[in-house]
């Protein structure tokens, strides 16, 4: 006797895959894991002793819902620093994570029967949170994994509320230029559309410009929501902290959500990720050196199969090659394909139906170079 909102909610498909592939990868450790969107690289130690700090000062309590001041205070300098958005810590909200951003942002803005724009690719929960929240996710086609501002403008209606933007996105690793935003932007202010725009991969890019959208004019930051967090870039997928800054109005009703769902995000965590944005960015910067190492190394791997064509990645730490050459008799789909590599190379990928995109597979460079270039000769003389 459920809700009927929770029986049109799927679960999330990459952590549902995810865990099959660690429960197989217990059971065969010659298993190489190239579906798990989370870095292979150990939390920072100055993280590590900052939040173990914290609990030896018995900083254990409740805080504030909205998160510590001073968390707020360093994401609001590194926010205009970093990203040229120049607002106030009252205008941020911290959150479990960014995913738990995300619902916030949508159970604030979103009534029942509105439209979210999401442009394909998408991430997975993106349609399933709309759904939550008794929304209607409309699905736009991309193309070269970015949305154009004529499809963007041809899509609205009096019902569309919000456009989700990912930049770098996953699962394709496509990166927004100033002027793509720029055209986005426009259609936004005219026709007042929120833009919840997610950069938690932001600093994971490595030919282009990271721009983001709310930093363009006053106008556009009004409409937008920015979701970040310290998972992706620091290593700390499993201590839960994300944010998002939005205008005031939005902000408080955030803060009035979560102080009911969560009271507030962990206060060790949040401790961590204020050392996180405040201390060395040494370790950081050596991380993303690496990634850029295994993402040429895997794009390389993947010119080199017949009958794959891939777009080099711009950021993020996926690769999102087209396998609809593959597809015979037996292998019809992404899933039957990320099925047979697993079975036969023992190589886990993500089927791109899990991203509404079935002709296509997601590979993560969050393992090793060797283990990298293991699984393509491993691919590659399967596929022979």
């Amino acid at each position: 006797m459920v809700s009927d909102r929770v029986k049109g909610v799927e679960l999330s498909k990459t952590l549902e895959i995810d865990a099959k592939v660690k429960s197989l990868i217990e059971k065969d450790k010659d298993v190489i894991n190239l579906g798990v969107g989370e870095p292979d690289f150990n939390t920072p130690d100055n993280i590590k002793e900052a939040a173990i700090r914290s609990i030896r000062e018995n900083f254990t309590k409740y805080t504030n819902s909205s998160g510590v001041a001073d968390l707020r205070e360093q994401i609001a300098v590194k926010l205009k620093r970093e990203n040229k958005i120049d607002c106030t810590a009252q205008q941020i909200v911290v959150s479990c994570g960014a995913k738990h951003s995300l619902i916030n942002a949508l159970l604030a803005i979103l009534n029942k029967g509105d439209n979210a724009l999401v442009p394909v690719p998408y991430w997975t929960s993106y349609p399933e949170q709309v759904k939550i929240c008794e929304a209607v996710p409309v699905f736009l086609e991309t193309d070269d994994f970015k949305l154009s501002a004529e499809t963007f403008e041809n899509s609205i209606n009096d019902r569309t509320k919000v456009l989700f933007l990912n930049s770098p996105n996953n699962p394709t690793g496509a990166v927004y230029s100033r002027k793509e935003l720029q055209g986005i932007a426009d259609i936004a202010i005219e026709n007042k559309i929120y833009v919840i725009s997610d950069e938690v991969y932001e600093k994971l890019v490595y030919d282009e410009e990271q721009v983001s959208i709310a930093s363009l004019n006053e106008e556009i930051k009004e409409l937008t929501i920015t979701i970040n967090g310290v998972s992706k870039a620091y290593a700390m997928t499993g201590w839960r902290i994300g944010y998002l800054m939005a205008n005031k109005e939005i902000a408080d009703s955030v803060a009035k959500i979560q102080s009911h769902m969560t009271s507030n995000p962990n206060s060790i965590a949040q401790k961590a990720a204020l050392e996180a944005l405040k201390g060395s960015q040494d370790e950081i910067r050596k991380m993303i050196k690496e990634f850029k190492k295994r993402r040429d190394a895997m794009f390389n791997g993947l010119k080199e199969i017949e009958k794959i064509s891939c777009r080099k990645p711009e950021g993020a730490f996926y690769t999102f090659p087209n396998v609809s050459g593959l597809y015979n008799d037996r292998i019809k789909s992404s899933l039957d394909l990320s099925e047979f590599l697993l079975d036969k190379a023992k190589v886990a990928t993500v089927p791109g139906a899990a991203f509404g995109a079935d002709n296509y597979i997601r590979l993560s460079y969050t393992a090793s170079i060797e283990k990298i270039n293991t699984a393509m000769d491993r691919i590659k003389n399967l596929l022979k």
